[in-house]
């Protein structure tokens, strides 16, 4: 029986149209590197492939592990993605479905690879405050996906005892290893998002839906 989903936002539970490719253009030129430059397409195409990993992350590898530089790339990042907030939309279904778990009884967290200001203005934004049982980021549980971390801090942090008791549910190979890593029985992935069935599947999908409305009849909600 699962006791606890864990849930990706953008591109599972929440739709950005393109603001993070935006928002990284935006970021990258403040450290130097213009869509002129001859290294950015490559950088583009490294978002792309690792959306779902925290973006401090993301920005250590682009820049070679300068941490001056990846500090000040991911700040200028949420600075750039909290102008475009407004244009986050819910994913149809999206809070229905987080409500019909929790009125069956099952706790939900909601995760993300942003930062807890990012995170806490697409909330704001759609009005989804007090909608999930948790909210979490990568600098809250210790590491971001494919870490377990989050997955396992929303599992003690909501008093579940067994990690077979956990749903994990996200648009990219990165949510899908960090559900893998952590021991959940259903690790889902959707196809609202990032990566495709191929990509979801390569990375040991249990379950790949169309969208995060089709969960509960996974999770044997009613």
């Amino acid at each position: 029986m699962i006791e606890l989903v864990v849930l990706d936002m953008a591109g599972t539970t929440v739709a950005d149209g393109g603001l993070v490719e935006a928002a990284f253009t935006d970021a990258i030129a403040e450290v130097g590197v213009a869509e002129s430059d001859p290294a950015f397409p490559g950088m583009l195409d490294h978002v792309r492939r690792t959306m779902g990993e925290s973006k401090i992350s993301v920005f250590r590898t682009l820049l070679d592990g300068d941490e001056t530089r990846a500090r000040q790339a991911n700040e200028a990042f949420e600075r750039a993605y909290g102008r475009r907030v407004g244009e986050c939309a819910e994913i149809d279904g999206a809070a229905e479905t987080i409500r019909r778990l929790r009125g069956s009884g099952v706790k939900v967290a909601l995760t993300t690879g942003f930062s807890e200001a990012t995170q806490r203005q697409i909330i704001d934004a759609l009005g989804w405050e007090g909608l999930a049982d948790l909210t979490l980021t990568p600098a809250q549980a210790g590491r971001g996906r494919p870490y377990p971390d989050m997955v396992l801090t929303a599992l003690l942090r909501l008093g579940v005892d067994d990690v077979r008791h956990v749903a994990v549910v996200g648009d990219t190979a990165y949510d899908i290893g960090s559900g893998l890593r952590a021991g959940a029985s259903v690790v889902a992935g959707v196809l609202t998002g990032a990566h495709g069935t191929a990509e979801l599947t390569e990375a040991g999908a249990t379950h790949v839906i169309d969208s995060v409305r089709d969960l509960p009849a996974i999770v044997q909600v009613h």
